[in-house]
């Protein structure tokens, strides 16, 4: 029996939230509280910490009145949004302090739907920003790759590039005030800026005078980033580099596996060094086509709140399970390797809907991860809209805010969901920031290690690097929605 959507309870759940107080009713949300009503009681019903913050318990408010008062209290949605999550990093920026690092809210929620499908303003340089040492306050970045097709793309600029300065101003972020940065500021709010590189010799960074003006454009990622065949000995070694998992190209990511599996590979390599996450329904499906064997068998459980869990332990239990499949999203048949062993890289970079695949695959085949460990995200959320059942439908016209919080914990087949530290790799290679190589490449270090691995050589695992460092980039705002791992609709849907 198909699955009912929570939303299409939701007159059920709202009536036994809100309306058994009979004085919800006798009073309006005056025009300038609707936004703020709207994230109430949107966090009230389905927020994965709801029972643990007092100001979104079902009876801190006896009327619509009363709730009212609360909501005049506040001067923007913004802050009344961060008041109402469970420790935010935004109040807990202290190293393992916050319990929620990822839900955010858009003013605009066009902007966030073009950032969910891969859609977004973007020159084409993929970086990630660390501290220039362990003590001092300026910040660097290290170029990863670029987009293809986009304005970076026909520039002087490559992998493991370092840039130190925008537009002449150098980077920084300060240690004790993270909120005292310039990163937004430069990176962020500019259509057009100018990047300022440096020279790094055993741990120095030196500015060579060389620069690079760059500028936004409307560019549509296709994750699908590198897919080959190489042939090392008696092994054809598949090799995918896949960097966001973007239901809208599920077609070119299945076509990439149909290729793969044409071409008889013997072995795979899947690279989610710098995949940070997307759609579970579609990492779902990357799950299946690197098996085949368990259609229709659990991948992944979801954990809500103590409410939507009683509702479908009664109802349906079934709808929170998400199970391997044989078609994508566009009722395409899967083209499914079979494989019994994966070898996976990653990075600090490697999160969420990446991590659900290696935890969710690891109680069914083989996985042997390289590289560092990964982000530890293991929570999922979903977009609430400012309408009667919080999708699009009926949406108020009179703004555009939408929440994204996180409202579900996933864990795997046997349960085990509990890697807030990040999944701790078979092979521990941090990538050395002078020695980052071409992606795809078979001499790339930690693709390399993966081939020596397959083959049964015994070359040595690289040395960590002499200079580890400290990543900022995590509670910035900038890229923040590639941090994000989320269901495309509620449960029914997927």
């Amino acid at each position: 029996m198909k699955a009912l959507s929570p939303f299409k309870v939701l007159v059920v759940l709202t009536v036994f939230l809100f309306l058994s107080c009979e004085d919800y009713d006798d009073t309006a949300v005056p025009s300038n509280l609707t936004v703020n009503d709207f994230i109430w009681k949107g966090l009230n019903l389905y927020y994965l910490w709801q029972a643990d913050v007092p100001d979104l318990d079902d009876k801190r408010f006896e009327t619509q009145r009363d709730l009212n008062t609360f909501l005049y209290g506040y001067s923007s949605p913004e802050k009344l949004f961060q008041d109402l999550l469970n420790k935010p990093v935004s109040k807990f920026p202290s190293p393992g302090a916050a319990i929620d690092r990822f839900s955010f809210m858009y003013s605009n929620y066009t902007e966030l739907e073009g950032a969910l499908s891969g859609i977004t303003k973007n020159n084409g340089v993929e970086y990630k920003l660390f501290y220039k040492n362990k003590t001092e306050n300026d910040v660097i970045g290290i170029v990863h790759y670029i987009l293809p097709n986009s304005d970076a793309s026909g520039k002087d600029i490559q992998r493991g590039a370092i840039f130190y300065a925008v537009n002449g101003t150098k980077l920084y972020r300060n240690r004790e005030n993270p909120d005292n940065n310039n990163l937004n500021s430069l990176l962020s709010n500019s259509d057009s800026y100018t990047l300022n590189f440096a020279d790094y010799d055993n741990g120095n960074y030196t500015p060579n005078g060389r620069s690079v003006s760059l500028t936004k454009t409307v560019l549509s990622e296709n994750p699908v980033y590198i897919s080959k065949i190489i042939e090392s000995g008696n092994h054809k070694i598949g090799y995918l580099m896949y960097n966001g998992f973007y239901a809208s190209y599920e077609t070119q990511l299945n076509n990439a596996f149909g290729e793969l599996k044409a071409g008889g590979i013997t072995d795979f390599v899947l690279d989610l060094r710098y995949n940070s996450g997307g759609s579970i329904a579609t990492a779902t499906r990357l799950a299946s086509m690197i098996t085949g064997q368990f259609t229709g068998q659990v991948f992944a459980k979801q954990q809500w709140n103590d409410k939507v869990e009683a509702y479908y332990a009664s109802n349906n239990p079934s709808s929170l399970l998400n199970l391997f499949t044989d078609k994508i999203n566009t009722n395409a048949s899967i083209n499914s390797l079979n494989l019994t062993r994966i070898y996976i890289l990653t990075s600090k970079s490697t999160a969420s809907a990446s991590e659900l695949v290696i935890n969710g695959l690891k109680p069914y085949i083989n996985v042997i991860q390289i590289g560092d460990s990964t982000t530890g995200k293991n929570v999922g959320s979903i977009t609430l809209y400012d309408s009667p059942n919080f999708t699009k439908k009926n949406v108020n016209p009179n703004h555009r805010y939408a929440m994204q919080p996180l409202v579900l914990k996933i864990v795997n087949k046997v349960g085990f969901g509990d890697y807030i530290n990040g999944l701790t790799p078979n092979i521990e290679v941090i990538e050395s920031i002078n020695n980052l190589g071409i992606l795809g490449d078979s001499e790339e270090p930690l693709l390399n290690i993966a081939i020596n691995k397959i083959k049964g050589g015994g070359r040595k695992i690289p040395k960590k690097p002499a200079v580890i460092l400290d990543n900022v980039i995590e509670n910035q705002s900038i890229n923040r929605l590639k941090n994000e791992m989320y269901i495309d609709e509620l449960p029914d849907g997927l």
